[in-house]
Order: C-alpha cells, then structure tokens, then sequence
C-alpha cells in the first residue's frame, strides 16, 4: 500500500500558515485536520542520543530536557518541544512529550485489534480535539475517511463480534461495541492510500464527539520493527 506525502493529502485536510490559524481554523465543509507545516532547526537526532529509551512510553518532563547536557543543535530541538508544548499549555491543555520504543499491543483474541497500530478515530464525550507532533522518528499515519471502512460494519467481523457478544444485532449490541471502542476502529479500503503526518509539522486534528460537523480524522501509530528509531512524540 503506497503513502501519500502531505502534498497530495486531499480535501479533507488544510494547511495553515501559523500557529494561530491552527487554533483559529474551523472543522467544517468536511475538512477534519489542520497542519501547519514546520521546517524545525533543532537536532533532535542529538537530543534523542541524549535519552534512555526503555521499552514502551517513557514520557518526559521539562526539567529533565533542559537538565541534558547538549550541543547548540540539541538545545534547539529541546526549545522548540517546549515552546509547541507551552503554547497547548495555554490552550488549557494537558500536552504529553513521549520517547516511544514501541507501544503495547493488543492481544486479546478477538475480530478487532483496539491498539494504536490499528486505524482509528479519538473520541470524547463533549467538543474536543486531538494535536499532535512527530519530532523523530517515524511519523503517524492518517487515511482519508471515503476510502476507510468501520470494522464494525464488515459483515465477517460484525458476525464475530456478534457470536462473542451472545446476544440480537440491537441497540445494546451497539452500546458494547461502544464501551469496547470496537466502533472507532477502521480498515483500509483495498483502493486506499495512507498519508504520511510528516516529521516536525504541529497537527490539530477532529474526533469524533456529539455534535461533531466533520467526521473525526483516521489515523494509526506507524507500524516499526525492533531496531527502528525511536518515536519523540508530543500530543495533547
């Protein structure tokens, strides 16, 4: 399956020119994600050799970036995180830098994967949205939503999950694969092209909560193999 780069990503994305038009910018008339597109002149290649990864998630505070002991190219990566993480910070959000050395999978047997390798939509109880950076390593990947399907609604998985349920195809049914997050996952469709999020660019994407104009922007951690590496994540 071929990715497409951000330049020919497609209607349902913009691209804006600064940070202020990333908050500013409107889910509407179908588009889902905003990108301000960034050329960032930090090292973060340094920064990263700086760190101890360990397997999984290892977040990282302030203090400990700025404590590294850094070259002028380091420094600068660590100014630009913390300035993106200081600007979600006054949006009243709750930003989280990661060093990611792989994420847990799921392994409970069943017809839909929930883990992050997976394609899917965020969701919330009440207006959200999701922001995200790639900083190093490889970047998240996103699908266009005309060429994604719902594996709720692929009739072999639907039957699975129904004979696991035990129970009719009803309104209950639908709250369990809710509960489940089952209805928030995706498959590509056979003709489907992923695009890449690209490295160092500020994204600010839809989720899928009531009320929502758009439907919520399809995306999925990229798929790595032990040796790759290592993902500097910010999200919030």
């Amino acid at each position: 399956m071929t990715t497409r780069d951000l330049t020919s990503q497609g209607p349902r994305i913009k691209e804006v020119a600064s940070f202020e038009e990333l908050v500013s910018g409107s889910f509407s008339d179908g588009i889902n994600a905003l990108c301000w597109r960034r050329t960032l002149a930090g090292d973060f290649a340094e920064l990263v050799a700086n760190l101890e990864p360990q397997e999984g998630i290892l977040p990282l505070d302030e203090s400990l970036l700025k404590e590294l002991p850094l070259g002028v190219g380091g420094k600068r990566a660590v100014a630009e995180i913390l300035e993106d993480y200081h600007r979600l910070q006054a949006l009243e959000r709750e930003p989280l830098i990661n060093l990611i050395d792989g994420y847990p999978r799921d392994e409970r047997p069943g017809p839909v994967a929930t883990d992050v390798f997976s394609y899917h939509a965020d969701s919330a109880p009440v207006e959200a949205d999701t922001w995200l950076c790639t900083y190093h390593g490889a970047p998240s990947e996103g699908l266009r939503n005309e060429e994604a399907v719902r594996k709720v609604e692929i009739p072999e998985i639907r039957q699975a999950l129904l004979e696991e349920y035990g129970g009719p195809d009803d309104e209950e049914f639908e709250e369990y694969l809710q509960d489940l997050c089952f209805d928030l996952h995706y498959d590509p469709l056979p003709e489907a092209r992923p695009y890449s999020f690209g490295v160092g660019h500020l994204w600010r994407i839809a989720i899928d909560w009531p009320g929502s104009l758009v439907p919520p922007c399809i995306h999925r951690a990229p798929l790595t193999e032990p040796g790759d590496p290592v993902r500097l994540l910010l999200i919030g």
